[in-house]
Formats: C-alpha cells, structure tokens, sequence
C-alpha cells in the first residue's frame, strides 16, 4: 500500500476494511470475535477497540496457519470461522451458507472459480471430485496451476480439531511459512469431508494490496450499494456517481442525482428528491423533502415537505419542521425552524429557536457567540425579520414582532411591535469624494 497506515485500516465506503469484516461477522451473532493483530497492532486496536472484540498478537508474522494458532487458547465455540481483514465485501449470507456445511465430520472451504487465479491456491480433487488438498502457487506444479478453482482462505472448521492440525503444521514450503491450507489435507487424512461453497459474486473474495486493488473494492461496494436502494424503489440518475458511506434507510419513489455521498446513518422516506453534488451524513429526511444542488447536510432532520439549498448547509442540531424553507447560502446550526418558516438567502442562524411562519431576511445573522459562550436567540411566531438584521443574543423576539432592514436587536422585542435599531441617515451637502493622488515620475 506503500503508506503508514496498517492495509486492514485503509476505507471502502468510509469504514476499514477490518470494519467491514468485523461489520459482517457480528450479523452472525458468533461466541466471541477475535482479531489476529501485527503489523500496526496498537494503531488497529485503537480504531477498532469495542466491548465484542478480543485482540490477539501475532509477534512474528509467521503465516496465516501460525495467525490461527495464536487464537486457539480463546477458540471455546463448537464451530471456529476463519476471515480475513483485507477482504471487506463477503456478504454475510455467504458465510451463512459455509457454516451450514460445518459439523463434526466435515467442515466448510469457500472456494471461487477464476479466468486468471495466479496467485491464488489451487484446489486440487480427485477422481470422485472430492478435494483432497490445497496447493499455493508458488509451490503448484505447472499442471495444478491449471486449475482454474481457488482457494479464498476463508473456511469453517470443527472446533475440536483445530489445535491438532494447527499444531502439526510445517514451514517446509517456497515461502517458509505456516499454511493454515495445510489443514485441509490434514482434514482428508483423517477421514473428514471438505465441503465447498462459492460466492455469488467473485469480488467477495477480492482483498486489497494495492491502491488500485482498494479503488476496485470501493467502486463495487458502491455499485453493490445502488443496485440495492434501486431495488427499494430508489431512482439514481447515474449509478457510478453516487457513494454510500453508512447506513442508509430508503423510502419508495426516492430521486438521487449525481454526485450524492450519504454519509453514517441517513433516513430517507417517500418522495424526497435530492439534487446534484451534495453531502448528507447522519440525518433524516421526511416524506418530500427536497434538497437541492451543492448542499451540506450533517446531523440535520428535515420535516415533511421542507426543503433545502441550494448550497444550504445545516449542521448538527438543525430542525426544520414541516414546510420550512432554507435557501441558498444559508447555514444553520443548533438551529430550529418552526412549520413554514423561511430563510431565503445569505443568512446565519445558529443557537436558534424560530417559530412557524418566521421569515428571515437576506444578510441576517444571530450573533451567538461572546467569545466564551453561546447563548440563544429565540423568535415567536409570525416574526418578521428584515434583511441585514444582526440579531445579538441573548435576545427573544415575541410572536408577529418585526424588525426594520439593517439593525442591530440586542433587546427583546414585544409581540406585535417593530424593533428599528440603526444609525439615522444623514446626507452631506457639498462633500468631495477622495480623488487617488499621483504618484511624482
């Protein structure tokens, strides 16, 4: 990867790709989870560290048979999976399907059939077609290299007979490591029948060990990702230009143009149609709610048939309820907008209570910050704010109020009643303009 950071914690859809592993072996409701840990192991324990996790090191990079054999002391359960940490798209009813190949008398090896398996182990059967070992490629004859069947490493293994055959493993190959494939002629040895499985899709058993390798994860993850939402009843503009970086739950008759990352856990219900180049991350979306182009979504709700943009940005905390407008260039913050308010344009409001109906005016902002603290701006309902307004908090300004274009409100505001706070105009009779002073030759 030619980086610093451990190859198991570079992204695909914004988590590692341990994560996605991780991610994937907890839908199996399993005993416990253990992560085999070397290179980078404190940088890995502290991104990943979690309450189901227990973390195994691996001192010496011996191979995978002498990775397994690190963890036999805390294997307890009937059944032990083997994953890998670089292999971040197997679909967990893939997994399903190989554990179910598991018992005491057999046990489970997916395997994946390739145009091009170079590099991968192949799996050799024999005459009844029954595997009978596992060649890695580099110490295959020209004739097993042949074999178009691989080996993906992941397999599912009696509980009970993993220690003997990891202890009787030998380093006596091209690579000098310890093959946990070696396990599977052990296996035939002793009379057990290896099962097989294959993915859906080969890209399951894709690892990484590249950039460009990491890139082709992330594009199929993303296409993966879109075939499903438009299986939900999702319209995507252009499939290739659309990113998922979380979990996403979709409505039906959901319109997504091109460009659209959704970032952590996004609600999405009926009707809500999403513009072109925007960002939303940790938010929801009720049914028809509208956000248009170049928009910045975090930690946001939007209320049914509210809208949003263009190049809107609500940042954790805003609220907007049913029907609320917010228009282009403006940012909200700790902000909540009641039924049917509006912001139009160029407008700030942060630390903010508005009530239904409010119409902000252009070039308003809520000065809610003294340097030390926040402190909160609170309008009724019905108010209306005239434009180039700076509202400086703390300050509440009481149902159907108006203030006048231009002012500065640090005082409350009586229902009903107009706030007019700015310098009285005055117009100089005769006064010159500057004219610019030559510069000497």
């Amino acid at each position: 990867m030619r980086s610093a950071l451990p190859k198991v914690l570079h992204p695909v859809a914004g988590d590692s790709m341990l994560g996605h592993v991780i991610h994937s072996a907890r839908q199996l409701s399993p005993q416990g989870i253990h992560v085999v840990i070397g290179h980078g192991a404190e940088l890995v324990r502290e991104r990943l560290a979690a309450d189901d996790l227990n973390f195994v090191l691996q001192d010496k990079q011996l191979g995978t048979g002498h990775a397994v054999a690190q963890a036999l002391p805390v294997l307890t359960a009937e059944n032990v999976l083997i994953l890998y940490g670089d292999v971040p798209l197997i679909e967990v009813e893939t997994l399903q399907r190989l554990l179910k190949q598991v018992n005491a008398e057999q046990l489970g090896l997916l395997t994946v059939n390739l145009d091009d398996p170079t590099g991968y182990g192949r799996i050799v059967r024999d005459e009844q077609n029954r595997v009978c070992a596992i060649v890695e490629h580099k110490d295959a004859t020209e004739a097993q290299k042949a074999i178009t069947e691989g080996n993906t490493g992941i397999l599912a293994v009696p509980g009970k007979r993993l220690a003997d055959w990891l202890g009787r493993l030998s380093n006596n190959n091209a690579q000098g490591e310890y093959y946990l494939t070696d396990v599977i002629a052990m296996a035939v040895g002793d009379g057990l029948v290896v099962a097989t499985e294959q993915p859906f899709d080969t890209m399951e058993v894709q690892g990484a060990n590249d950039r460009k390798q990491l890139a082709e994860l992330e594009r199929h993850y993303q296409l993966r990702a879109a075939r499903r939402l438009m299986a939900q009843g999702v319209t995507l503009r252009d499939p290739a230009r659309f990113d998922v970086r979380g979990e996403v739950t979709v409505g039906r008759d959901v319109l997504i143009d091109i460009n659209v990352i959704l970032e952590g856990r996004v609600v999405i219900e009926d009707d809500v149609v999403i513009g072109p180049n925007c960002v939303i991350k940790n938010s929801t979306l009720r049914k028809g709610v509208m956000i248009k182009a170049n928009s910045h979504l975090e930690g946001a709700i939007m209320g049914e048939g509210s809208d949003a943009g263009p190049f809107a940005r609500l940042r954790p905390g805003s609220v907007l309820e049913a029907r609320a407008h917010v228009g282009n260039f403006v940012e909200l913050k700790n902000a909540h907008l009641g039924e049917g308010a509006k912001a139009g344009h160029l407008t700030y409001l942060g630390d903010a209570r508005i009530g239904a109906r409010t119409n902000i005016g252009a070039g308003t902002i809520t000065c809610n910050y003294d340097g030390a603290n926040k402190h909160m701006t609170v309008m009724g309902e019905d108010v209306f704010i005239g434009s180039n307004n700076s509202l400086v908090a703390p300050v509440d300004i009481s149902d159907g109020a108006s203030t006048a274009a231009g002012s500065t409100i640090n005082q409350d505001i009586p229902a009903q009643q107009l706030g007019v706070a700015r310098a009285r105009q005055r117009n100089i009779d005769g006064w010159q303009r500057p004219v610019k002073i030559k510069k000497p030759e």
